[in-house]
C-alpha cells in the first residue's frame, strides 16, 4: 500500500512545492485548503493576506497539475473560536496576540491532523520553513531551525508534540534560499511561482486591529489617558485594544522626547508610556510549556530566548517551576517583552521549547 499525506495547500508558492516534492516521493497525496473566515465578516482581503479567493483557484490548479485529488474544508466555526476569540480575548486583558501560532496549532496541526487521520493519510505536509529530524539515541522527535534562517519558521512551530512531530513533514526546510523554491516551481509549471508571499494576519483586512475588534465584538473602547511611570498625563488614546508594548509610532502625541509604550492598565483605561529602562525586562513567566527534546527538566537549562517572531534570541536561563510555569531569565534586559506572545527557547538551531508569556518581570 502506498503511503499517504494530506497536503495543506494554501495557494502560495511553498506549499505547492511541498506538494510536488512529497509526490516525487512517491507518496499519494491529496491537497486540502481550509476555508478559515466568511469574506462577509472581515471584509474583502488585501492582495498580501493568505486565504482569498484567489489563493483557493492557485492551489486547485496546481493539484490539477500534480494529478492530485483536491478539498476545500470549510473550518470556519472552529477558526472564529481557535483564533479570533482567543486574539480579540488577549487584546482586551491588555496582551498582544500572536494568531498565527493558534492557528498553526488549532487548525493546522490539530482539526488538519485529525482530518488526515480519518483520510488514512500517514503524514500531514505544510510549506513551512523548518526541519524535523529523530534523535537517533532518544528516539524522540526534534523541530529544528531551517537551513534558510531568512524564512525559519520554527517559533511559530514551537507547540508541535512528539505523536505531531511524528507524522508531519516540512520539505522545504532543507532549502537554503527562497529562490531555490520558486526556480522549482517554475521547473513544475506552476502558476503561482513568482507570487508575493502572504504577510498580513489574513482577518484583520486593513491592518487596524482596533477597527476590526470593536467590528467584530460591536463594543465601542473608550478613550483614556497617556501617562508616563509616575503617573504624569501626557495626552488622550483613542482606546487601549489600539497600542501594543513597545510602539512609538501613531501615538499622536507631541513629546519633547520618543516615548514607547511599556505597560498597559486595563482597570484605569491606561497607556504607560515611558522614554527608556521601564521598557526593559530580566525576566518573565510562561505557561502552557511544551519541551520538545526532552521531559520537563529538573535543573535549570541555558538557553537562547525569542520573544517575537522577528526579534532577535537572547542568551538566557530558563527554569520549570513547580506549578508548571517556566521562568526565563535573561542575561541582559531584554526589550518590549509582551503578555500574550510566545517565548520560544533555542540551542543552536534545536527548538528546546516554548510557552505563551503570561508575566513580564522588570
Amino acid at each position: 500500500m502506498s503511503k499517504k499525506a494530506l497536503i495543506a495547500m494554501s495557494g502560495g508558492v511553498d506549499s505547492s512545492v511541498a506538494a510536488a516534492l512529497m509526490c516525487e516521493e512517491n507518496y499519494s497525496c491529496i491537497g486540502v485548503t481550509m476555508k478559515l473566515y466568511d469574506n462577509e465578516d472581515v471584509g474583502v482581503c488585501r492582495a498580501n493576506t493568505c486565504c482569498t479567493l484567489a489563493d483557493t483557484e492557485d492551489a486547485r490548479q496546481v493539484c490539477s497539475k500534480l494529478g492530485m485529488p483536491y478539498y476545500v474544508l470549510n473550518f470556519t466555526e472552529d477558526f472564529d473560536k481557535q483564533v479570533i476569540d482567543r486574539f480579540v480575548k488577549t487584546y482586551e486583558a491588555g496582551g498582544t496576540p500572536n494568531p498565527c501560532i493558534d492557528c498553526n496549532r488549532y487548525m493546522k496541526h490539530e482539526k488538519l491532523y485529525h482530518r488526515a487521520e480519518q483520510l488514512q493519510c500517514d503524514t500531514i505536509v505544510t510549506g513551512h520553513y523548518a526541519r524535523i529530524e529523530q534523535d537517533q539515541e532518544t528516539g524522540r522527535w526534534l523541530l529544528k531551525k531551517a537551513k534558510n534562517l531568512a524564512k525559519d519558521q520554527s517559533y511559530v512551530l514551537y507547540f508541535l508534540s512528539q505523536e505531531q512531530l511524528a507524522h508531519t513533514r516540512f520539505p522545504l526546510g532543507e532549502f537554503s534560499s527562497k529562490e531555490e523554491v520558486r526556480e522549482l516551481a517554475e521547473k513544475y509549471g506552476f502558476i503561482n511561482a513568482r507570487k508575493h508571499d502572504s504577510q498580513d494576519i489574513c482577518f484583520v483586512v486593513n491592518g487596524d486591529y482596533g477597527d476590526f475588534i470593536e467590528r467584530y465584538t460591536g463594543k465601542t473602547f473608550a478613550p483614556g489617558k497617556f501617562v508616563d511611570i509616575e503617573g504624569n498625563v501626557l495626552g488622550e488614546h483613542k482606546g487601549i485594544i489600539r497600542y501594543t508594548i513597545g510602539q512609538r509610532k501613531g501615538l499622536g502625541l507631541a513629546l519633547p522626547a520618543p516615548m514607547y509604550v511599556c505597560d498597559k492598565n486595563m482597570e484605569k483605561n491606561e497607556v504607560i508610556l515611558t522614554t527608556g529602562e521601564a521598557l526593559y525586562s530580566h525576566a518573565l513567566i510562561a505557561e502552557n510549556f511544551n519541551w520538545i527534546p526532552y521531559d520537563t527538566p529538573d535543573r535549570p537549562v541555558r538557553v537562547t530566548a525569542k520573544t517575537r517572531y522577528k526579534a532577535k534570541e537572547a542568551p538566557a536561563t530558563a527554569e520549570a517551576l513547580s506549578d508548571g510555569t517556566v521562568r526565563v531569565t535573561f542575561d541582559n534586559p531584554e526589550r518590549a517583552v509582551a503578555t500574550g506572545q510566545a517565548v520560544v527557547l533555542y540551542d543552536g538551531d534545536l527548538v528546546v521549547g516554548g510557552g505563551t508569556i503570561t508575566k513580564v518581570i522588570r
